[in-house]
């Protein structure tokens, strides 16, 4: 599949800003399966610097400092994109749920490199804490001695069964216990969710942001700008590498689906933070479009 990408952000303030610092991350990584080229940022007014830089977890950053009077800042970005399936799980990776366990925090002079670097995704992060009511509600999902790809499929179908999405009940710090407790809330709650249960059951799971494409209503067109960011993650498969899944839809990610970047968390690829002096009080907007091409070439990628 090939898309043309826009995403747009505007923040207005009610007073004048003289000085922010910010830092961007929504321009998508390049993955065996996914190409970004001619990708534009613009940014308004024009920064005093900016640069680009890879984070810790191999995503791309634009830091850019605003020193003039202002009171709107304008972020625009397009892009396009090539994406291919992602590669399929290999049968010979087959392993129980516990044995994954065992293996991934195995003693450090045992463990392959894969292994290691999963082992960051175990842990606590900003927004997702493990907990005893998380483990016990993946329970269900994770028996004795179950395969971790049966487990892990079945987990993500009941959120996205028991789970009501709802945009108007929670908010970023929103605990997890709270959205358990009352089934509801968005993507980026049920991404967290799935991957506090997965911790909590000592296995490694990553957050990933990014987009997907949408279809309109029948018989009608697609809306410009009626496409938003989405949330989903990444399980850590020993042997094999990392499954993504998307408990808000009740799927396996395909090429519809294009990264933006991944992080423990939420708070390790927020598309747009900074700090600023002056202000006041702010309005944000932000709108994206997912616009499939099919009647141009697509980009090679590279082998």
């Amino acid at each position: 599949m090939k898309y043309q990408l826009r995403h747009s952000t505007l923040y207005e303030y009610s007073g004048p800003v003289s000085l922010s610092h910010n830092e961007a991350r929504i321009l998508p990584r390049n993955l065996p399966w996914q190409w970004c080229t001619n990708a534009k940022l613009e940014i308004s007014p024009n920064p005093v610097r900016m640069r680009e830089r890879i984070d810790f977890f191999g995503n791309r950053v634009v830091y850019f400092s605003l020193e003039s009077l202002h009171e709107e800042l304008q972020v625009n970005v397009t892009s396009e994109i090539e994406t291919r399936p992602r590669p399929t799980q290999d049968f010979f990776s087959t392993i129980a749920w516990e044995q994954a366990v065992r293996e991934t925090a195995a003693d450090i002079r045992y463990s392959n490199r894969d292994c290691l670097e999963a082992r960051l995704f175990m842990l606590d992060s900003p927004f997702i804490h493990q907990h005893e009511s998380l483990a016990n509600y993946a329970l269900s999902s994770f028996a004795a001695g179950r395969n971790l790809l049966d487990a892990v499929l079945d987990l993500n179908q009941r959120i996205f069964n028991e789970f009501v999405y709802d945009p108007d009940f929670t908010t970023v710090a929103t605990p997890l216990k709270e959205v358990l407790a009352s089934r509801r809330g968005v993507c980026q709650d049920f991404a967290h969710l799935a991957i506090g249960c997965l911790r909590s059951l000592g296995l490694a799971a990553r957050y990933i942001s990014g987009y997907m494409e949408t279809m309109p209503p029948a018989g009608q067109e697609k809306l410009l700008g009626a496409d938003a960011t989405h949330a989903w993650l990444a399980v850590f498969i020993p042997g094999w590498g990392w499954l993504e899944i998307d408990p808000t839809n009740g799927c396996v990610p395909d090429e519809r689906y294009i990264v933006l970047g991944w992080g423990r968390d939420f708070a390790d690829v927020t598309p747009l933070k900074g700090v600023m002096t002056g202000g006041g009080e702010h309005k944000l907007t932000v709108a994206v479009d997912v616009l499939p091409v099919r009647d141009e070439a697509l980009v090679s990628l590279p082998i």
